[in-house]
């Protein structure tokens, strides 16, 4: 099997800070373009609730999406060649204990600032966390997501212990599940299609996280050892292409739906004339950049990579990850954005 160990720590630089790096220019972009407070109706919580929430949001959202990539790594590398796929899995099952105490840590924030938001005249104590949770749904979703944090940590810790003996089936399944009450933690919606908009949008966050956390996870522990990133990345190239549709497909949905209903602006004024609508033309701008990159890699990179030859995948996969963190930091905006 070919190692190059002289790429290891430039790939993990360069994709994670990347990753991070976009979730903060999508998060200052997204909030450049929205010039309104994030939630209408509530009082003012100040400049640093503005930009604090939004933040830890992001790397909640960043956090969790690396823990389902990681948790995604041994499907991806299959179980046939032990020897090989080994030394790649005993980095990835303590750096998923890793990001799962990320994003259970910055979901507990989340509720805490959210709460100070809310009720910015008070004093944040735990009464006043508690009586937010209790009161609101998204305060309910946050704290369920952090529970789901927390088992995907102790499972992650028994990962680290036994090894693949405990199932990557329930890894998933737990990471999953902990991404699902996050769509609720955004915009509140009563009409009649919030059922549909609700199941669209936690497909839309399955897709993500599969999406992203499945190629950064790759490029960081895989992308050195060619014979193992040639067996894996065509298992991937089919989840990211059903990704793509499904990411496209729902974000779209939820996009051009939530302003069509909108009883103040029309579409296709709305578009351009609300941060909303702003917001939603630059996801759409990182969806197909984010196409064009996948289709590079897939058409033109993918069958050297068959053959083991040296390509420049790093590279334009860490600029893939980049865009993809730009995209997570305006789908946070977004989902605060007023519509009208």
């Amino acid at each position: 099997m070919t190692v190059d160990r002289t790429t290891a720590p430039t790939s993990r630089t360069w994709v994670v800070g990347g990753l991070l790096a976009g979730g903060l220019v999508g998060v200052l972009l997204g909030l450049d373009l929205s010039s309104t407070p994030a939630d209408v109706g509530d009082v003012e919580a100040g400049v640093v609730v503005r930009f604090a929430h939004p933040l830890v949001r992001t790397l909640l959202d960043l956090a969790a999406t690396a823990a389902v990539g990681l948790s995604l790594l041994p499907k991806l590398l299959g179980f046939s060649r032990p020897a090989a796929t080994e030394p790649v899995l005993r980095v990835a099952r303590p750096a998923a204990v890793i990001a799962s105490t990320v994003w259970a840590l910055t979901a507990l924030v989340s509720i805490v600032i959210r709460a100070y938001e809310t009720r910015p005249e008070m004093a944040v104590t735990l009464s006043s966390v508690v009586d937010y949770v209790q009161r609101v749904g998204a305060g309910q979703g946050l704290l369920f997501s952090a529970v789901c944090a927390l088992a995907s940590v102790w499972i992650g810790i028994m990962a680290v212990r036994r090894g693949e003996s405990v199932p990557a089936e329930l890894r998933i399944l737990v990471t999953m599940f902990g991404l699902l009450p996050l769509p609720v933690t955004g915009h509140a919606s009563n009409w009649k299609y919030h059922d549909y908009s609700m199941i669209s949008m936690e497909l839309h966050v399955l897709g993500a996280a599969a999406w992203t956390g499945g190629l950064a996870a790759l490029v960081v522990l895989v992308a050195h050892r060619k014979s193992l990133l040639a067996e894996a990345l065509p298992k991937f190239s089919k989840l990211a292409t059903v990704a793509l549709v499904l990411v496209s497909v729902t974000g779209l949905f939820n996009g051009v739906l939530e302003l069509a209903l909108n009883p103040v602006v029309a579409l296709p004024g709305s578009l351009v004339t609300t941060s909303y609508g702003l917001v939603l033309i630059g996801k759409t701008v990182c969806a197909g950049l984010l196409a064009l990159l996948g289709a590079h890699i897939r058409w033109r990179l993918m069958p050297h990579i068959a053959r083991h030859r040296t390509t420049a995948v790093v590279g334009w996969a860490a600029v893939e990850v980049a865009v993809m963190g730009v995209a997570f930091g305006l789908a946070v905006v977004l989902s605060r954005a007023p519509v009208a």
